[in-house]
């Protein structure tokens, strides 16, 4: 008896160790890297589109500056670069993903490029909801390292509360019409709202207690 009661006591001290471990996770403790490199300046590629829906790379790529400027970095024009990777035939971020990523240095001097990979991208009408899926990965164009790394699974929210039939309806069209870019916006500020502020933020390396999320970040966001 004693024995059992010995076991469980292990256990319960086992889960809560791990709760706290959790709990406690960090943006210093989750991405040193950052406040190591102290990245500036972010190159955003254009996204790799893994769904059916053909427009999802055009669409996706022209809302992801934003919240990274927002977060208090210096994105460069999303517009100038996408003619700068096409005439010099870099459209396909495939070709540099896993790469060496020195000729962005050389060639742009940025501090960091952010790759994006577009895994879900589909309406339900009847349900109301556009489900997302992208994974973010913003490496060091300094050393190659990964500096951030996320895959956000948000379902955005279109139906209509109202009640009845012409609730129903409403949201059937609410859904219809959502412009795709609309989704796009509001999985990059609910994911990237994570990423740790960056020097043209007055909470410049002022953020590093603040609770870090994990690797899949899944949340349903309502449209506005």
């Amino acid at each position: 008896m004693k024995k059992v009661t010995e076991l469980i006591c292990m256990a319960c001290l086992s889960f809560i160790v791990s709760s706290c471990a959790t709990s406690t996770l960090t943006r210093g403790g989750e991405y040193g890297s950052f406040y190591t490199e102290h990245p500036k300046t972010i190159v955003v590629m254009p996204p790799i589109n893994e769904t059916n829906f053909t427009g999802a790379k055009d669409y996706f790529y022209t809302t992801l500056a934003l919240p990274l400027i927002e977060k208090g970095y210096y994105v460069y024009s999303p517009y100038l670069t996408m003619e700068m990777f096409q005439s010099e035939g870099a459209y396909d971020s495939e070709m540099f993903i896993n790469g060496d990523l020195t000729q962005f240095k050389n060639v742009l001097d940025c501090d960091a490029v952010m790759f994006t990979r577009i895994k879900k991208w589909e309406k339900k009408a009847l349900l109301g909801k556009i489900n997302v899926n992208i994974e973010y990965v913003l490496r060091s164009a300094n050393t190659g390292e990964i500096l951030y790394q996320k895959e956000g699974k948000i379902a955005l929210d279109t139906s209509d509360d109202s009640g009845g039939l012409g609730s129903l309806i409403a949201t059937v069209v609410n859904t219809a019409t959502t412009d795709k870019v609309v989704a796009g916006r509001e999985c990059n500020a609910y994911v990237l709202s994570d990423i740790p502020d960056g020097p043209y933020s007055l909470s410049y390396l002022k953020d590093q207690e603040k609770k870090a999320w994990g690797k899949v970040v899944k949340a349903t966001v309502k449209a506005k």
